[in-house]
Formats: C-alpha cells, sequence, structure tokens
C-alpha cells in the first residue's frame, strides 16, 4: 500500500535543485541514488521530509514550506552557469550570493555567451522551462563572421545536422547584413549544448558573440550585465499562460499526427498471402 506523503523521488531531487528531472532519472538507473540506505528503482516514491534520500553521496534536505525565489540574472561573459566549479573558474552563484536561498540556473549559457539566465529554487519551475518536450522558445542576439548568404539562412531556418541530429526548424531575422559580418536574431525551441554555435560553424559561419534576449514571453530588458532581480507577479503570470498555451499546442498536433497516421495505414495497402 502506498504510504501518504510519498512522490516519485527524481521528483523530490528536481524539487532540491540537484538535478532536472531527466538527469534524477539518470542517476537513479544508474544506482546511485539511496533511499533509507537502500538503492532504488525508477518509479519509486519516497517521502521527502522523513526518508533520507541521498544523491551521490549528498543528503538531501528539504524544508517545508520554503520561500520560493525566480530571478532574472543578466550572464555576463566569462562565467560558467553551474553553482560551482572545481577548476576553479567563475560562476553565476556568486552573481546572486545575496538572495537568501540556494538557487539552481534553469537551462544554460556557455561560458562565451552572455544574456537572460533564469534562477530559482523550485524545481518543478525549473523543469516546467527546461525540459525538451515543453518547446519554450528562446530569442538570441548572434553575430556571425562573415557575412551571411541566402543559402546559409535558408539552411539555419529550415534545420541543420547537430551531432547526428537535425535540428528543430528556427525563425530567424537579419537585423542587420554589413561587409564582414551579418547580426541575427534566431528564436529557438529546443536548447541542445552549444547549439547555435554548432549550428553556425555547420554552414561555415563562426559567431563572434551570442547574447539571449528572452525566454518565453519574458524579456532580458535593461538588465545590466552581472545584475539580477525577482521575477514580477506579471512575468510569473504570462510564464504560466504561455506554459498552457504550449501544452495544448503540444496535444493538438499529438492528436493531428495520431489522426493522420490512422488515415495513411487505413489506405496503405494490404499485402496477401
Amino acid at each position: 500500500m502506498e504510504k501518504e506523503g510519498t512522490v516519485r523521488v527524481q521528483k523530490i531531487i528536481a524539487d532540491a535543485g540537484i538535478a532536472s528531472r531527466r538527469k534524477a532519472e539518470e542517476l537513479i538507473e544508474r544506482g546511485a541514488v539511496k533511499v533509507n540506505g537502500k538503492r532504488i528503482k525508477l518509479g519509486d516514491k519516497a517521502d521527502p521530509y522523513k526518508d533520507k534520500i541521498v544523491v551521490a553521496d549528498r543528503e538531501i534536505k528539504l524544508q517545508k514550506d520554503r520561500e520560493k525565489y525566480y530571478i532574472m540574472l543578466h550572464k555576463p561573459r566569462g562565467f560558467i552557469t553551474t553553482m560551482n566549479d572545481e577548476q576553479g573558474r567563475r560562476c553565476v552563484a556568486e552573481l546572486v550570493d545575496d538572495v537568501p536561498a540556494r538557487l539552481f540556473p534553469v537551462g544554460r549559457l556557455d561560458r562565451d555567451s552572455e544574456g537572460l539566465l533564469l534562477m530559482t529554487n523550485d524545481g518543478a519551475f525549473a523543469n516546467m522551462i527546461s525540459h525538451p518536450s515543453t518547446h519554450f522558445a528562446k530569442t538570441y542576439r548572434v553575430t556571425v563572421h562573415p557575412k551571411i548568404n541566402e543559402d546559409q539562412l535558408t539552411q539555419l531556418t529550415t534545420g541543420v545536422i547537430v551531432d547526428g541530429r537535425k535540428s528543430m526548424p528556427a525563425a530567424i531575422h537579419v537585423v542587420t547584413n554589413e561587409k564582414e559580418r551579418t547580426v541575427l536574431e534566431i528564436v529557438l525551441e529546443e536548447g541542445r549544448n552549444r547549439q547555435i554555435r554548432k549550428m553556425c560553424e555547420a554552414v561555415g559561419l563562426e559567431v563572434a558573440r551570442l547574447k539571449r534576449s528572452a525566454i518565453g514571453p519574458v524579456k532580458l530588458g535593461m538588465l545590466q550585465p552581472g545584475k539580477w532581480r525577482e521575477l514580477t507577479p506579471q512575468e510569473m503570470k504570462k510564464i504560466r499562460n504561455y506554459q498552457k498555451k504550449l501544452i495544448s499546442k503540444n496535444e493538438h498536433e499529438k492528436a493531428r499526427n495520431e489522426s493522420k497516421n490512422k488515415r495513411t495505414s487505413r489506405n496503405s495497402p494490404r499485402k496477401f498471402r
């Protein structure tokens, strides 16, 4: 019989800010997670406030009714998107050390990139935005060398092979097109590691500067590099409404594809023996 107050362990790990839910599932499958001294399997549940949960020799401790923080940070270039680094590199953690909570980044921006980075101590919120299935749109201002041509622009818009898999179609607007460089606005609905840099490299372009200006309906605005502020109630509402629209859109597309597959199956010629 299932105990009252128990939830899936991967959710507890995500809520604690240890890892995303998908990464937590990988840790469980690798045997790196124990509950009350015993290794667990994927799907097992626990009480986050009563059971002893250890992830890779690190015990998780959640506080009931802890205050939730939702932070917008303008990440400067030269900082890595992590809360600590064994190599001693500068981390975004030092930019938000005056926040009275243990925050973690929502998604990532590589060391050479800058711009909008969301941070929180709410695992469910982070998973809502960063999970690959949600397709939260992210907007970037990208300077490339040399000047882009029509063929390269078409390839980037329709998708190119990145790490053995074709990228999703992207919305791309040419902001300025000069003799030796082009400034682009790129909107992506997926977020693979160093994706824009790899996409540009695949068509013969070099990224000179990359700045994220928006995540979904939330814009960086005039926030200065290295500074942070809390998201406003209006911005939080916009994010929730945006998520609902995405869910509705995804469900509609799924139903349409299922209907299309059924029609194709009915119309395909039958084989007789």
